[in-house]
């Protein structure tokens, strides 16, 4: 579809990444029926976000379907979709609060929401895991996220934390990107994923000095600002190509 002419290239472009993400978090197994949301902020606009219709599949998301809302959970933009809001509770919350949060992404996977529900949570148990090493938040549960006085709450347990486990919950992400806060949530998915499989056998775990995870954590974020962002782009580009048709011809071509 081509875009809409009254709307920016700008709105376009995130659109057309958000709706790429929804389609990836379904691939991926991370989706929870018409349940949870992954939102983003719309650059130069009055707090405006997009966020998924209700009712529709994150298989079935496109660029023209997500809905634009105001951090009320208001739909400013004709549609003919609505908008659950349990979404806006938790999302709003986020992006009133840290503006550097282009995309927050919430998921309730079988993996994350069984480490949510452990005591100690993520542990330090495979490499994926050290990436969050001393990064993680934790927020308590509270019942669904129906009460707007929950945002608060929610705020103030995030601080400047890209990664928040919601305890009894799920997982979500903040990324200053649709890209990174994808990449972010597919990496601690797989981490909770690791975990439970090795929990589930019952065997002692190898422990990871502390130095080794704090090293380790630190080369996930990549150096300087630039080396991060291409790591981002490089994967994400990559990602995209889950959602194209499939390449004609073999690989012994």
């Amino acid at each position: 579809m081509a875009k809409p002419s009254r709307m920016s290239d700008s709105e376009w472009a995130i659109r057309q990444d958000l709706a790429a993400c929804y389609r990836l978090v379904a691939h991926f197994g991370m989706d929870d029926v018409i349940y949870t949301h992954i939102s983003a902020r719309l650059p130069d606009s009055d707090g405006h976000f997009l966020i998924n219709p209700y009712g529709m599949l994150f298989r079935e998301i496109t660029a023209s379907s997500l809905v634009k809302i105001d951090l009320d959970g208001k739909i400013v933009d004709d549609t003919p979709y609505d908008v659950n809001p349990a979404g806006f509770t938790i999302h709003s919350a986020v992006h009133s609060a840290r503006h550097d949060a282009a995309c927050v992404l919430h998921t309730h996977t079988h993996a994350g929401v069984a480490v949510s529900s452990l005591k100690d949570g993520l542990q330090p148990c495979n490499q994926w895991s050290l990436q969050f090493h001393d990064r993680i938040a934790y927020h308590d549960y509270e019942g669904i996220a129906l009460d707007l006085d929950e945002r608060s709450r929610l705020i103030a347990d995030l601080g400047q934390s890209k990664v928040m486990i919601l305890r009894n919950h799920g997982l979500l992400t903040a990324g200053g990107s649709v890209a990174e806060a994808f990449i972010l949530m597919n990496n601690l998915e797989r981490a909770c994923r690791v975990q439970v499989t090795i929990q589930s056998t019952g065997q002692a775990v190898n422990p990871v000095p502390s130095d080794v995870a704090q090293l380790t954590a630190r080369q996930y974020e990549g150096g300087d600002s630039n080396r991060r962002q291409g790591h981002i782009t490089r994967e994400w580009n990559a990602l995209l190509r889950y959602l194209e048709p499939p390449i004609p011809g073999s690989y012994r071509d």
